[in-house]
């Protein structure tokens, strides 16, 4: 038997460390591999490529320079990149505010026939990235297109003073991004009059305030919480997005000039600075949005029990809410009906000058399946999404089952790391991919050709494009499954415990409990990697390995019938996602909208 007495005081100490350890932390053999290997993952494929852009941006002919980023600040044209890529953002998410808070007040304070249905209606434009809508809203707010032409046939303009709605394309941009995220603004400002105590909001009614004067200084003042973790989501999602820009041809922002340094990455470090330039600012406008809210007291009294806020509305409430998310919706519904009109479309020569085509189709759609370059596409987006949510889910459960289970060191930098992603750009991600694995010799598989690097995104991507889409969705898989597990009760893990290894407990008591947040979550993952955009068009290089957004973007360039067949491969990449979307709907009811706060 070891005798303590006999050994050294540093033996001794460290002995005692270690036991302390023991009984703080659950670190058993086991346990410890499995943190380990998570920890590992999170460093190769989020930390390293993160390191290596701000590595590439700094050192420069193995000496640390601000060179690029001096030229940010003396270069009046990457000047009109931030401040082009800021205004976009700034729009964005002003437009989505004032869209958003009437929404969810009439959804939330009011009864009146068809509200649930008015809540699902208004989730349709996530079912479509935006830049899938930009082809045939162009085609709709043309100089020749259905807008103008409606209006000359109503004799509201004339043919030879048309106007091209969307020139110069930010319009453009401002407004199909507005379509794609005002509903999850929406589903953090819910989320967030939620929490609102209500018994405040009915005492200053008693006090004589008005209905408008409680939402103006009680409701809004106790949700600025929950409308900032949307408002910032959004500006993110919006100043980076790089598809819409591409599409829309407005190309002075930030993320088609990275997009465009692809190809020199490894010759011009400019590409890195615009990385590393994004990432501060949207880290400063986390930052500037938690100062801002942590400076000022949202605590509410315990509320206990209620009564509810809702009210039933009166006919002329009704008409107002009616008139108001009838109009959004049909808005909202416009890219997705321009996409499908498209698609639908023979070639330019049977809708120009007229509403509406003049001849149907559904020769795109053949072609589609048909052709050597979209069904490819289908099937290599099914595998990259299928591979990337087993992953996802396989981490997901790892790191939500050590976060709700086990004691932990670091536990809460654990679960930020894993969150981060959501708080990343695609293109910061993607671009850092591109950098540090690119010409590297590691996992090579042997071809006819010879031996091809399978993490080389410019040989062939298809392993990075499957870790890309897991770590980017990885935050949905986990809070999903995180959610699950903090409300199922441990009582009847631990009685599994008695008899049975923590490995079995596992599988036979604790995955059964949670199996519908796994679902939903595995649902959300694969649906959203089937459109992925960022990625997509960073990674994939060649046209073998294109996903279904590459292709699109792709064929969306070609002079001839390229955007027809491009948007009945969107429309393709629609279906599915609305499959998705009502699977996961159906799984999660009401509490789909948690996935999708920050």
């Amino acid at each position: 038997m070891l005798d303590r007495r006999a050994m050294p005081m540093s033996t001794q100490s460290r002995l005692s460390l270690m036991e302390k350890i023991k009984r703080k932390y659950d670190l058993t053999p086991s346990i410890t591999v499995v943190l380990g290997l998570t920890t590992l993952f999170f460093i190769v494929f989020l930390i390293y490529p993160l390191l290596y852009v701000f590595k590439e941006a700094f050192w420069i002919e193995n000496k640390f320079t601000f060179t690029y980023f001096k030229l940010m600040v003396t270069d009046p044209n990457i000047r009109e990149l931030v401040v082009n890529s800021f205004y976009v953002g700034l729009m964005v998410t002003i437009v989505t505010s004032i869209i958003s808070l009437p929404l969810a007040y009439f959804l939330t304070r009011y009864r009146y026939p068809g509200r649930n249905m008015l809540r699902s209606i208004i989730l349709i434009p996530m079912i479509m990235p935006p830049f899938v809508g930009a082809i045939g809203m162009k085609q709709f707010f043309g100089n020749f297109g259905s807008i103008n032409m409606l209006l000359i046939k109503l004799n509201l303009m004339d043919i030879a003073e048309t106007i091209d709605w969307f020139a110069g394309g930010f319009w453009g941009v401002v407004m199909l991004s507005t379509l794609h995220l005002y509903p999850i603004m929406y589903l953090n400002i819910v989320a967030a009059l939620a929490n609102v105590d209500p018994s405040l909001e009915e005492a200053a009614e008693n006090m004589g305030a008005s209905r408008f004067q409680v939402f103006r200084q009680i409701t809004l003042p106790l949700m600025m919480p929950g409308y900032f973790a949307g408002a910032i989501l959004v500006f993110i999602w919006a100043f980076t997005d790089l598809g819409t820009p591409l599409i829309f041809e407005y190309r002075n922002v930030i993320s088609v000039r990275i997009f465009n340094q692809v190809t020199e990455a490894n010759t011009n470090p400019m590409g890195y600075a615009l990385v590393v330039l994004i990432i501060v600012l949207t880290a400063l406008a986390f930052y500037v949005s938690k100062r801002w809210t942590g400076s000022k007291h949202y605590e509410m009294l315990g509320r206990g029990h209620v009564t509810s806020r809702e009210t039933d509305a009166k006919w002329g409430m009704r008409t107002i809410i009616y008139l108001f998310i009838g109009g959004l919706t049909f808005v909202a519904l416009l890219p997705h009906i321009s996409v499908i009109l498209v698609s639908l479309t023979p070639d330019a020569s049977q809708w120009r000058l007229s509403v509406l085509p003049e001849s149907w189709t559904f020769a795109h759609y053949v072609e589609t399946f048909t052709h050597d370059d979209t069904l490819p596409s289908i099937l290599n987006s099914l595998k990259y999404s299928v591979f990337s949510t087993l992953l996802a889910l396989l981490v997901g459960i790892v790191v939500s089952y050590l976060l709700t289970r086990k004691r932990l060191p670091f536990q809460n930098l654990l679960d930020a790391v894993a969150m981060l992603p959501l708080a990343l750009p695609g293109v910061a991600i993607a671009f850092g991919y591109m950098g540090s694995f690119a010409d590297t010799t590691l996992l090579l598989k042997y071809f006819p050709d010879g031996l091809v690097s399978v993490i080389d995104p410019r040989k062939n991507p298809t392993f990075l494009l499957i870790i890309s889409y897991a770590v980017r969705r990885l935050p949905y898989m986990l809070r999903s499954i995180y959610a699950g597990l903090q409300q199922t009760s441990v009582t009847y893990e631990e009685a599994s415990q008695n008899g049975a290894t923590p490995i079995r407990t596992l599988y036979k008591i604790t995955l059964p409990l949670v199996v519908a947040n796994i679902l939903a979550g595995a649902i959300l993952v694969f649906s959203f990697s089937m459109l992925e955009v960022s990625d997509s068009l960073i990674l994939a290089m060649q046209d073998k390995y294109y996903p279904i957004t590459k292709a699109i973007w792709s064929l969306s360039q070609r002079p001839d019938h390229g955007a027809y067949t491009a948007s009945a491969l969107g429309v393709v990449g629609m279906l599915i996602l609305i499959a998705c979307l009502l699977g996961a709907g159906r799984v999660l009811g009401g509490k789909l909208g948690e996935i999708f706060r920050i």
